[in-house]
């Protein structure tokens, strides 16, 4: 397969030079891009693992006045439907007394999927992009944090529930995601194998890192915020290391703008390890961070739509 290259505009939804194979549920993506479309749907992204709490029903979100502008004027005309997010009033996380937000992983569809799988052949996918669109109810109250979608992967089984605390196997999963923090300052939030050069990369990134109680990083807290009332564009960006070295890449870019890139890491230490797919979660609060002053103020709501992806090699 002959990688794509891109016109001279950037889409926000994959801000890379080329790719190998990609798919989305934008069918505005695919003007300048070939990319696979596909339907915002549990079976055709391969949604599985869903908390059983919390719903993602698909709806018409709210219109807008004009369309979402990013980089290069590449407009991105407003999402048809989405996968809605409600927050209750007093709701933390999917899993405490009031749930709120949902969460579920998705592979993508089928030809995506096996590229990340890989087979005898093959080692799976390399490097890849996945990205999706947000929108917050234009009066959004921030508290002090929560949780949206990111990129996962690990060693079969153990790349699942890489997160809130867990403390064995760790060098066989990671998970990076967003989050965001009092008055809309966003970061990434980061789990990867236990190694002192994967901590001072992390640590390293403007404008402030730092190293979680739960084994999480927050990752340049501040490089971006995140806007309420229109739609922004996130997109993740992932390369494995090669087992042995410390060559693995994470970058995100918002609207098309890169805002935080971290190389020199490890994210696996076996060649068993793989790229998943996306890690699609969201809520106040975390495992964690439980007290009520993390809890939703009210009854509030965000939107999700456009998800791609794309193996970038």
């Amino acid at each position: 397969m002959q990688p794509w290259s891109p016109p001279t505009s950037i889409n926000p939804l994959v801000p890379v030079p080329h790719f190998q194979y990609g798919f989305s549920t934008s069918t505005s993506a695919n003007t300048s891009l070939s990319l696979s479309i596909v339907n915002l749907s549990d079976k055709a992204l391969g949604v599985h693992k869903i908390s059983s709490r919390t719903a993602h029903p698909l709806v018409s979100p709210p219109s807008l006045n004009t369309p979402t502008r990013s980089l290069e004027c590449h407009d991105l005309p407003p999402p048809i439907l989405a996968w809605e997010a409600f927050y209750p009033k007093g709701s933390i996380n999917p899993s405490a007394a009031i749930p709120g937000g949902f969460g579920f992983y998705l592979n993508g569809p089928k030809e995506f999927s096996d590229i990340l799988r890989g087979s005898e052949s093959s080692t799976g996918a390399n490097e890849i992009v996945m990205s999706y669109r947000l929108m917050l109810q234009s009066d959004w109250e921030w508290v002090k944090g929560g949780k949206l979608p990111g990129v996962f992967g690990g060693v079969g089984d153990l790349a699942y529930g890489c997160s809130g605390g867990r403390k064995d196997n760790r060098e066989s999963c990671f998970d990076v995601r967003l989050m965001w923090r009092s008055k809309g300052a966003g970061e990434l939030y980061v789990y990867l194998p236990s190694t002192e050069q994967n901590r001072e990369r992390l640590l390293a990134v403007p404008p402030l890192s730092h190293e979680n109680p739960d084994y999480g990083f927050s990752v340049g807290r501040g490089a971006f915020s995140i806007p309420v009332g229109r739609w922004m564009s996130v997109a993740i960006r992932v390369k494995l290391n090669t087992v042995g070295y410390e060559d693995g890449e994470i970058e995100l870019w918002i609207d098309g703008i890169s805002v935080i890139s971290v190389t020199k890491l490890t994210l696996r230490q076996s060649e068993k390890s793989r790229l998943k797919g996306m890690h699609f979660q969201t809520f106040f609060g975390g495992k964690l961070c439980n007290k009520p002053d993390w809890a939703s103020p009210r009854d509030q709501r965000a939107w999700f739509a456009d998800v791609t992806g794309v193996s970038v090699c």
